[in-house]
């Protein structure tokens, strides 16, 4: 997949149990298995392992298709080549004795038991397989086309058909890979269904173009006709929900005199195609990555790490995904040992280090009173000192000393840089710097002399934020002396 591994979010997968139940499910599986258990002794298939014309007939009518539907055939041809891909039929050639069309026979695969006995990983392998038939018929031009470009030895003219078999696969990657991206959402949970003109334009407009030119407009719509195309197989399979192109503009669309919906007009965008990856496709997408190489997080991966590891982890992710991540790793500890544990790895003074104490606040917050002695055993720690005080108050522990001045500015700045790690210059933390200069007129002349890491880094940040010209001015001024007290 050609997704940068940097930019994917951790995802929120349902269970294997809950997967392989949707993936059973699926039209398109379903009616594969349903094939599967009604071939025998007499069916009789081609040298591509194909049904014979005169037996889909039947095909259709055990799948309970319509007998004069057009698309009745395709469907059970479909649903036939995916029972044969995935094993659950096992196809033997014909009696070469009768010539190279002598039909072949077929005989239940390994695999069809696994969809009613097996595991929920089982189920989802032949699921997988699956998705690489489909992804594969994806990737192929139009029959009509290719028959058009056939040349005298039966081989294809890709160069006349205008057809990249890798570029076309890359492309498909690209798009479900940032389909991924922007419905995979927060941990998992989801954004609205995305417009098929975004997407198609997000594979084919350069980031720094401003207003696109006809040229690449003809090339958005070009694509996508054939990402509607695309997702009309996927849907079937359960990887995408579709509510496809408006047939009206069809028409319009391939003659290249449909405009492209424009975000500041009324239009109904939906016309124009809305997809999303379902939970199932979520799990797809991500299993196609990972065999590619791609690291894509999934919410669980740190449940079985340590505390190091879980801290590490979750610094990029976002909130609603690493408070995801941390209950599950808490689940599965002890809560005074983990407590003890956490704090630990919290310690730092490296540039990850206020983040990794932001997440472990997260985490004890969880953790009942139980983790009290392992939090009262820090309170004179110059690192951790500060969040032991909230917690035991947050828990009405007895007995909390009172912090000092020099602790109390130090998780300050500890508190703010963290934020600035985990979200930027965001509205919550310009909320954070206003406030703070309004309740201590004297905070600049006192917090450049923090002994932290990253004093400098917050004051500048402060003036950066705060839209008082002057308070601005003091917090630049305040990062100047914190700079040449630190010899830098």
């Amino acid at each position: 997949m050609s997704v940068s591994p940097a930019t994917l979010p951790p995802v929120l997968l349902h269970s294997e149990a809950e997967l392989a139940r949707a993936a059973l499910a699926t039209p398109l599986l379903s009616r594969a298995a349903r094939l599967a258990r009604w071939a025998g002794p007499e069916t009789r298939v081609g040298a591509g392992g194909e049904l014979v014309e005169e037996q889909l007939p039947a095909a259709v009518a055990e799948l309970g298709l319509e007998a004069d539907d057009p698309d009745s055939v395709a469907f059970a041809s479909e649903a036939w080549r995916v029972a044969v891909d995935t094993g659950l039929i096992d196809v033997t050639d014909g009696d070469e004795a009768e010539g190279e069309d002598a039909p072949g026979t077929v005989t239940a695969g390994e695999d069809l038991a696994a969809l009613t006995s097996g595991s929920p990983q089982d189920i989802l392998g032949v699921w997988l397989g699956a998705l690489d038939t489909v992804y594969g018929d994806a990737t192929v031009p139009d029959m009509d086309n290719l028959l058009d470009v056939l040349e005298e030895n039966g081989e294809i003219d890709f160069e006349e058909l205008g057809w990249d078999p890798q570029a076309e696969a890359d492309f498909l990657d690209g798009v479900l890979g940032n389909l991924y991206l922007l419905t995979a959402g927060d941990a998992g949970a989801g954004e609205g269904p995305v417009p098929l003109p975004a997407l198609a334009a997000s594979m084919i407009v350069p980031d720094d173009m401003g207003e696109p030119t006809d040229d690449v407009l003809e090339q958005v719509s070009d694509a996508m006709m054939k990402l509607d195309d695309q997702f009309r197989l996927f849907e079937p399979l359960g990887l995408v929900e579709y509510q496809p192109v408006d047939e009206a503009l069809m028409v319009d669309i391939d003659e290249a005199e449909a405009p492209l919906p424009d975000e500041d007009e009324d239009e109904d965008v939906t016309r124009y195609g809305m997809v999303r990856l379902t939970p199932l496709g979520v799990y797809g997408i991500r299993a196609r990555m990972l065999e590619a190489g791609v690291d894509a997080p999934a919410v669980g991966d740190l449940a079985d790490k340590g505390a190091d590891a879980l801290l590490e982890g979750t610094a990029g992710f976002p909130q609603a995904a690493a408070q995801a991540e941390i209950e599950l790793w808490l689940a599965r500890h002890e809560p005074l040992a983990a407590a003890r544990e956490l704090l630990s790895a919290a310690r730092g003074g490296d540039e990850g280090a206020p983040l990794r104490r932001l997440r472990c606040q997260q985490a004890l917050s969880l953790v009942g009173r139980d983790a009290e002695p392992a939090l009262r055993d820090v309170l004179d720690d110059a690192e951790l000192g500060g969040l032991a005080r909230v917690w035991l108050a947050e828990h009405g522990a007895a007995d909390v000393p009172a912090p000092s001045e020099a602790l109390v500015f130090w998780l300050t700045i500890d508190t703010i840089a963290a934020q600035l790690a985990a979200e930027g210059n965001s509205d919550e933390l310009q909320g954070l710097v206003e406030g703070l200069s309004e309740q201590h007129s004297g905070f600049f002349a006192a917090a450049w002399r923090v002994e932290h890491p990253a004093t400098a880094d917050v004051l500048e940040a402060m003036g950066r934020l705060h839209p008082d010209k002057k308070v601005a001015k003091e917090a630049r001024k305040a990062a100047f002396k914190a700079r040449s007290q630190q010899g830098i």
